[in-house]
C-alpha cells in the first residue's frame, strides 16, 4: 500500500496511529500509539504527539511542541514554536494520575503564539488568537485576542487573523456582531 504522507527517517511513529493524506512529519518527532492526525498537517522538528491525541485536518504544529494526552486540536489550528500544553492541574511525581487527564480543546482555526502556555481544562474558541508568551488560565471566547500573564482579552480578531476595530468589519470583507459579549460572524 502506498504511503500518502511523509515521515522523516529520524522520527518515530508507533503502531495503531492514523495519519491523513498529505501530512508531513519532520525531524525528530514522535507520534505515540492511538494518536490520530488529519490530512495535510505539518509537524515541525521535535514535536511529540502523545497517546490517543486527536488532531484535525490542516493543523500546523511548529518546532518543539508536545501535545499531551487529553488535548484535542480541531481543524486548521496553528501551534507556534515551543507553545506548551498541560494535562494535569496539580502534577506530583510521587502521586501519578495513571491516565486520568484533564481535557483541553483548541477549536477550529485558533492560533497559539510562540511560547504561550494553555493550562489544562480550558477551551480556546474558534479563530481565537493567543499572543506569544501568554498563559491561558480560563476559557477563551471565539475570535478573542488574548495576551499577557495570565492571558486577558485585549480585543477581537477576524477569521483571517486581522485585529478588528470598533466597527467589527475586517479589511478582508468579513463582518461580525457582538451580542452578550460574544462575537459572531455575520
Amino acid at each position: 500500500m502506498e504511503t500518502k504522507y511523509f515521515v522523516h527517517e529520524s522520527s518515530y511513529v508507533d503502531e495503531n496511529v492514523t495519519i491523513g493524506d498529505g501530512t508531513k512529519i519532520w525531524h525528530f518527532c514522535h507520534v505515540q500509539k492511538g494518536a490520530s492526525l488529519g490530512e495535510k498537517c505539518s509537524l515541525g522538528q521535535n514535536v511529540n504527539i502523545a497517546n490517543n491525541v486527536k488532531i484535525g485536518n490542516g493543523v500546523r504544529i511548529q518546532n518543539n511542541v508536545s501535545v499531551y494526552e487529553g488535548v484535542e486540536l480541531e481543524d486548521n489550528v496553528f501551534c507556534g514554536p515551543s507553545c506548551v500544553f498541560t494535562n494535569v492541574p496539580t502534577p506530583r511525581a510521587h502521586f501519578p494520575v495513571h491516565g486520568v487527564y484533564t481535557k483541553t480543546l483548541i477549536k477550529e482555526g485558533a492560533s497559539l503564539g510562540a511560547n504561550c502556555t494553555v493550562v489544562c481544562g480550558h477551551t480556546v474558541g474558534k479563530s481565537a488568537l493567543i499572543a506569544a508568551g501568554a498563559v491561558v488560565t480560563k476559557d477563551v471566547p471565539d475570535y478573542a485576542l488574548m495576551a499577557g500573564v495570565p492571558a486577558r482579552q485585549i480585543g477581537w480578531v477576524c477569521e483571517c487573523g486581522t485585529r478588528l476595530d470598533e466597527t467589527l468589519e475586517c479589511t478582508c470583507g468579513r463582518k461580525y456582531a457582538l451580542s452578550n459579549n460574544l462575537l459572531s460572524k455575520i
